[in-house]
């Protein structure tokens, strides 16, 4: 590990200037590119003290040996050059998303003497013409077979159209109309590359034109009594028409637009990107990468624009660019999209209307895909294995942990406290062995002090279980296991408690097992900002790389963990609003305490009856109503309802009436 202070520049060695910079390791190769409005304040911020650093900066800087950098005019300039410096070097410690060459394209080969069409994938070519990406192969196809009927443009490989060519006769789709058939002279170089454009100009959008015309010919054909020829044009107006309803409209104007959403966590961010043409959704494509630098949201679409348009030009980069959050140097990165499409680029954060309700829809894909991405990570067997030793060896385990229990306290400010625990056996969740728990010993808001109680409690329980059925062994006692065969919840312990927290959670959970006796149960706490693992009496964490199994694996079970709690924090929360003075009464049930409200209207007007009005009530008789007027007597007043938009506190004139 080498230290920043032995590569650091000299005091005024550093311009103050827009420039980019990269950081090289000891053999010389570059680890990290980076740009600058002014290079000397950023180059600063990466020596200063390594404690207040990033942990994925801190890395970075231990790991180079030299930087050096390079000016440059502005700051459109300094953004070329990092990205034309991060596809050159692929640095370790930049973002970088995976590439989607696995999405296909529509593609138009204007670069050769007869156009074709065909789908294509990998990296773009000069003279080629994309649409797209799709996301299957087949819906290129389905496309394309609807619009050969009007614009009947080659499809066929080289092959076969030198094929043809020699034996003087076209292929199967140049006898049923769906080629123009150039390879045997029916149409000329020009006819068929006029055919092509008006192809690619129909797929970009300009689809009005060609419709009215056709529209215009088959009225003209039907006037002329060539019906078979009208017929034949309506034939064409409706293929065109099907070609377009496979795309969704989302606009009603023309608008030409690309919407990127990201959604990320800690390790991973996914990026979402929906191509809009003449208003119409025409493709869609996505990338997930690992956050090896310290990268904000901001930060992730500056990459993902980079990425995006850093080798397009013209059409290929849209009037309109609709982004969630804006880089830092929104102004620069406008500037360089409005070079590269060669007029004015706008690059916004949609407000509101039809596109930030499509831009949450994107974002709701980009979720999808990363919790996708998550889950077949996840359900690989040989990684689920390299995770579980690469814990096993960072915490100093005898062996892997093949139950992992962790645990998460939720409440609302200090309110209806309660705990999670869940459970993931060989890497994989075992939802039925979840628990969840209530805090009892105290109340108001003492997240250690919850932690203890709950490790207290659910161990206490597995000592108890523990003397009735004998350790746990390959020979399984008949009480150690249940009527169906598995074993009981709290038959046998883990060998890994996960809290969810830093030093404080680990040591009351550590406390917990001490009092109890337990010694063979290995303890840590995963605290969410730095993901630094914690054990017990370690002054400092254990700092797993950003890359580990190990590190993703503890980071799921905790995710798990806080998803089950909240879920039963705010079903407690909820069932605690909804509570009702009714429900303290013995003998009352779902279908007369409804009787009841619905012949009075509501509970502050049941609360003013007299017995006699109560018991008018069907099904209710005298020794019920007395129990009622007794329970709603002793009941606590309501807090007023307050209108959440005005803050007014709205009183209850008695009218409504609750379901």
């Amino acid at each position: 590990m080498a230290d920043p202070s032995s590569y650091r520049p000299k005091p005024g060695q550093i311009p103050d200037s827009p420039g980019v910079y990269k950081f090289r390791d000891e053999h010389r190769r570059v680890i990290y590119v980076g740009k600058a409005k002014s290079l000397r304040p950023r180059l600063s911020s990466y020596f200063q003290d390594l404690a207040h650093l990033h942990p994925r900066t801190r890395t970075m800087v231990t790991t180079a040996a030299s930087v050096e950098w390079t000016v440059v005019g502005t700051e459109v300039e300094a953004l070329q050059l990092e990205y034309s410096w991060i596809k050159e070097f692929d640095p370790r410690f930049n973002v970088k998303y995976r590439d989607d060459k696995s999405y296909p394209s529509l593609a138009v080969t204007l670069n050769e003497e007869f156009p074709r069409v065909q789908v294509m994938r990998g990296p773009k070519k000069k003279g080629v013409r994309y649409f797209g990406p799709y996301g299957h192969a087949w819906a290129i196809r389905e496309t394309v077979d609807l619009m050969l009927r009007v614009f009947p443009v080659r499809t066929c490989s080289s092959g076969v159209f030198k094929r043809s060519a020699q034996i003087g006769r076209p292929c199967l789709l140049g006898y049923i109309g769906k080629c123009s058939a150039p390879c045997v002279g029916r149409v000329t170089p020009e006819e068929h590359r006029e055919l092509a454009e008006e192809f690619c100009d129909f797929m970009a959008g300009r689809t009005g034109a060609y419709i009215r015309r056709i529209e215009q010919d088959m009225h003209r054909a039907a006037e002329e009594m060539e019906y078979e020829k009208a017929a034949r044009l309506r034939d064409d107006i409706e293929a065109l028409k099907r070609a377009l309803e496979k795309n969704a409209i989302v606009f009603n104007d023309a608008t030409d637009a690309d919407l990127i959403a990201v959604a990320e966590d800690e390790l991973e961010a996914a990026v979402q990107i929906f191509h809009v043409r003449g208003g119409r959704v025409r493709g869609q494509r996505g990338w997930v990468t690992d956050k090896v630098e310290a990268v904000d949201t901001a930060g992730l679409v500056e990459h993902a624009l980079q990425q995006l348009y850093g080798e397009e030009k013209g059409d290929a980069v849209p009037k309109e660019v609709l982004v969630p959050a804006l880089p830092e140097e929104a102004v620069a990165v406008t500037q360089w999209l409005a070079g590269r499409r060669g007029s004015q680029v706008s690059l916004r954060i949609p407000q509101r209307g039809d596109k930030k309700d499509l831009m949450t829809t994107v974002q709701r894909n980009a979720q999808q895909a990363l919790v996708l991405h998550k889950t077949k990570r996840a359900s690989d067997l040989t990684t689920r294995s390299r995770a579980l030793e690469e814990i096993a060896e960072a915490l100093a385990l005898d062996s892997a942990p093949l139950r992992i229990e962790c645990y998460d306290i939720s409440h609302l400010q200090g309110d209806d406290v309660v705990a999670s625990m869940v459970v993931f056996e060989d890497g994989l969740a075992r939802k039925s062995e979840y628990r969840r728990f209530q805090i009892k010993s105290f109340e108001g808001q003492d997240d250690v002090r919850s932690m203890h109680e709950v490790i207290t409690r659910r161990f206490r329980r597995y000592l108890q279980d523990k003397e009735k059925t004998g350790e746990w062994t390959e020979e399984q006692t008949a009480d150690s296991v249940e009527e169906d065969g598995r074993p009981k919840r709290f038959a046998y312990p883990p060998q890994l408690v996960v809290v969810d927290g830093g030093r404080p959670q680990v040591a009351a959970a550590e406390r917990a097992l001490e009092e109890l006796g337990i010694d063979d149960v290995a303890v840590c706490g995963l605290a969410k900002r730095l993901e630094e693992v914690w054990l017990p009496d370690d002054e400092d964490p254990v700092v797993l790389p950003r890359s580990s199994e190990g590190l993703y694996l503890l980071q799921r079970v905790r995710d798990e963990a806080h998803r089950f709690a909240i879920t039963y924090q705010r079903a407690k929360r909820a069932k605690r609003f909804k509570s009702s003075p009714l429900d303290s009464v013995a003998g009352l049930g779902e279908t007369r305490k409804q009787s009841l409200i619905k012949h009075f209207g509501s509970v502050k007007k049941l609360k003013q009856a007299t017995i006699e009005e109560i018991c008018e009530v069907p099904g209710i008789g005298r020794k019920t109503a007395e129990t009622v007027a007794v329970a709603l007597a002793q009941a606590a007043p309501a807090a007023p309802a307050v209108n959440t938009a005005t803050g007014e506190i709205m009183e209850d004139n008695g009218d409504s009436t609750d379901e």
